[in-house]
């Protein structure tokens, strides 16, 4: 498995330097909408109730109040966020930091720097065949898990958990990490592996069909992890600090609405952007974030969780020498936004 692995984030790092050399250069200018907000286009590497938060500064208009017309794309991998982010299709990225580090190794002096992180825990469970009442994490000792893309957070996060349960992720269990994003819940379904790694709806939706069973989170397991956070090239943030802010700010509200309100009231709110999915089922998926603080209270990047983050890079073997916390991280737009 480890030369799989190797052969994957090999691949994919070579994506983003190849993207990170023809984008050298390439600048950012803003436009405006026709009532005179500043047009921002924000690529988010997943559409999930896992970014709650975010869909409620969004809903609730938190972003026109701060003079912003936002658009809204999702990338379907943070991969394909990173390159949109450098090569200026969008303005602003929503994924796992992990990807600024791998960028910032590419040797591009308009590297991406984080500058709002959203959430604290891994937002994705262990979903079974059959019922487990008390699942120990040992169960997957010579099973088959569909797992992540290497290098990717999900796969990692998953990855530490074992480790910190001793068992070898390499030797101890297969992790299928074939199947593309997004698809792998449907394969489980299909009958594909003996557990799978799925964010939320597509566990629950699992369950409701009766194909699988929550069994773990790997948000309560792994305990608080930088999983994903918002970030932009160092250009962008220094030509348009005023916009930045501005988002921050509404972001910022986003927050402070769901730390004021319950499950059902943030469900309520977030629901056009679930049209598929009926309201009952989006408060449980809700509320199943929200019990296990899935969200931070501010949106700081502390040191102490980069250095996390830089901790399952280097358990991974995916990180051979580690990056500057100063370099990567900016706290003064979140700092400003904290009311």
């Amino acid at each position: 498995m480890k030369k799989s692995y190797f052969r994957k984030i090999g691949a994919y790092l070579l994506c983003l330097v190849t993207v990170v050399f023809l984008c050298t250069g390439c600048g950012s200018e803003e436009s405006t909408s026709s009532d005179g907000k500043t047009k921002v286009v924000l690529n988010e590497v997943a559409h999930s109730v896992f970014y709650a938060p975010m869909y409620v500064a969004i809903e609730e208009g938190y972003f026109e109040e701060e003079g912003i017309a936002l658009t809204l794309v999702t990338g379907f991998g943070a991969d394909k966020t990173m390159t949109a982010v450098l090569t200026g299709e969008a303005d602003i990225g929503f994924m796992g930091s992990e990807s600024t580090i791998y960028t910032y190794a590419g040797g591009t002096a308009d590297y991406v720097v984080n500058f709002a992180q959203l959430t604290q825990r891994a937002g994705n469970f262990l979903v079974a065949r059959e019922p487990i009442e008390d699942f120990k994490w040992d169960m997957l000792k010579g099973k088959t898990v569909l797992g992540g893309r290497a290098g990717g957070m999900p796969e990692m996060v998953f990855e530490y958990i074992l480790e910190k349960n001793n068992i070898d992720p390499a030797t101890e269990v297969q992790i299928d990490q074939s199947i593309d994003f997004g698809s792998t819940a449907a394969a489980f379904s299909g009958g594909q592996g003996d557990f799978t790694v799925e964010f939320e709806p597509h566990a629950t939706a699992l369950e409701q069909k009766g194909d699988g069973y929550v069994v773990a989170s790997l948000g309560e397991d792994s305990g608080y992890v930088p999983y994903t956070s918002f970030s932009a090239k160092k250009s962008y943030l220094e030509e348009h600090e005023e916009t930045v802010q501005a988002f921050t700010n509404a972001l910022q509200k986003g927050l402070d609405y769901v730390k004021t309100h319950t499950p059902a009231e943030i469900a309520k709110v977030i629901a056009p952007q679930f049209e598929e999915t009926d309201i009952d089922t989006l408060t449980t998926i809700v509320e199943r974030y929200y019990n296990q603080e899935t969200w931070k209270e501010n949106l700081i990047f502390e040191e102490e969780s980069f250095t996390l983050l830089q901790n399952i890079l280097e358990d991974s073997g995916v990180l051979e020498q580690r990056v500057p916390y100063e370099e990567l991280v900016t706290t003064s737009f979140a700092e400003s936004a904290v009311k």
